[in-house]
């Protein structure tokens, strides 16, 4: 069934902003599954509430519905003999379908919750929606909710608790309309977004805190022949140390600013997303017990930090983990993998987790 439900929903596009079909196809297997209680709310996430037998408190699981790929990209997924593939299958086609089959598993496994359990498939979460499915969410929902958990198609044996600050955004450089084309061999935007590269590989990086930028994409240009006009480069700025973080965006503004006066090129930055750091602590009960969980399924337990939806968690001061479900290849990649047999323990880790918080074992004294 989870299978089924991963290369049904795999097959459906979601980028950013573009998730409807992905979260209809959602709410149907909620319906297929008698949760009474689901809708879209108004940012476009699909929500199912499976009700606890005391129903005082909720347990929130959430999948991210959007991927990386667009809708003209071929969404066809591949059942192979050990593996899935296909574009999105890892992030995070398998975390939603998940979302989609945990009811089921749970009547099949004879497990009632306490607890309410709401389930969510998040819209608006990749680049620039910035989380804002899952924001708006907690934002307007009033009832407590217990804890919270982030289901990822990849890594098997992540247990991310904490959330890195960071800024995401694009440099993109244009040559002026009015540029004089006869200065032959000049004017190009890739060699105006070159400098700018130069000059941000000599920013220093501290080892304390541990800070990095992660220069993700570069594009620009239309063929051989021809002088690129525009050329664009994404990227992220992440620390643990939100002061740290500002303190390179300032250098990416001082960089910005210096090239354009020299080159007389147009440079912009924009900065469309944004983490703060923080998070519950490594010995927190709901960590250890999900490390412990993880032992117990004979995996090794890789805390760490998480630019995902924790943070938003965070925010709210929610307890909460990101799990990977199983293992995979290619990520991001239009023959993204992920292998069928470590799924079995990825789907115990999360059911044993619910369970745990479910029992009042993940609570701080």
């Amino acid at each position: 069934m989870l299978l089924a439900n991963l290369v049904m929903m795999g097959e459906i596009p979601a980028p950013t902003f573009g998730e409807e079909e992905r979260i209809n196809f959602l709410i149907d297997r909620f319906k297929e599954a008698d949760l009474q209680e689901n809708s879209i709310d108004e940012v476009g996430n699909g929500i199912g509430i499976l009700k606890g037998d005391i129903g005082d408190e909720n347990i929130l699981v959430v999948a991210h519905a959007d991927t990386v790929f667009d809708d003209k990209t071929d969404h066809t997924i591949k059942v192979l003999k050990n593996m899935v593939q296909g574009p999105g299958v890892a992030d995070n086609s398998l975390g939603l379908s998940t979302v989609a089959t945990l009811p089921t598993l749970l009547e099949r496994l004879g497990i009632k919750l306490k607890n309410n359990l709401i389930l969510m498939g998040a819209t608006r979460s990749l680049g620039r929606g910035n989380l804002e499915g899952l924001r708006s969410f907690l934002s307007n929902y009033d009832e407590p909710i217990k804890a919270g958990i982030g289901l990822e198609g990849v890594e098997l044996g992540r247990v991310s608790h904490t959330s890195i600050g960071m800024k995401r955004g694009e440099i993109q450089c244009r040559v002026p309309e009015e540029y004089n084309w006869s200065r032959f061999g000049n004017g190009s935007a890739i060699l105006t977004l070159n400098e700018v590269i130069n000059k941000i590989n000599n920013i220093h990086m501290p080892q304390r805190p541990r800070t990095s930028i992660i220069m993700g994409s570069i594009s620009g240009g239309s063929s051989f022949n021809t002088t690129a006009l525009k050329a664009t480069l994404q990227f992220e700025i992440r620390s643990e140390s939100s002061e740290q973080v500002q303190s390179i965006h300032q250098n990416f503004e001082e960089i910005v600013s210096e090239v354009a006066s020299k080159s007389g090129d147009s440079i912009e930055l924009d900065i469309f997303a944004q983490r703060e750091p923080g998070g519950i602590p490594y010995t927190h009960p709901l960590v250890r017990n999900t490390r412990k969980i993880l032992n117990k399924l004979d995996l090794e337990p890789r805390p760490g930090p998480s630019t995902s939806e924790l943070s938003t968690f965070i925010d709210r001061d929610i307890p909460a983990v990101t799990l990977g479900l199983t293992e995979g290849d290619h990520i991001h990649e239009v023959n993204e993998s992920i292998k069928i047999e470590p799924m079995y323990k990825g789907i115990a880790q999360t059911i044993a987790t619910l369970k745990a918080i479910d029992g009042g074992y993940c609570e701080e004294a």
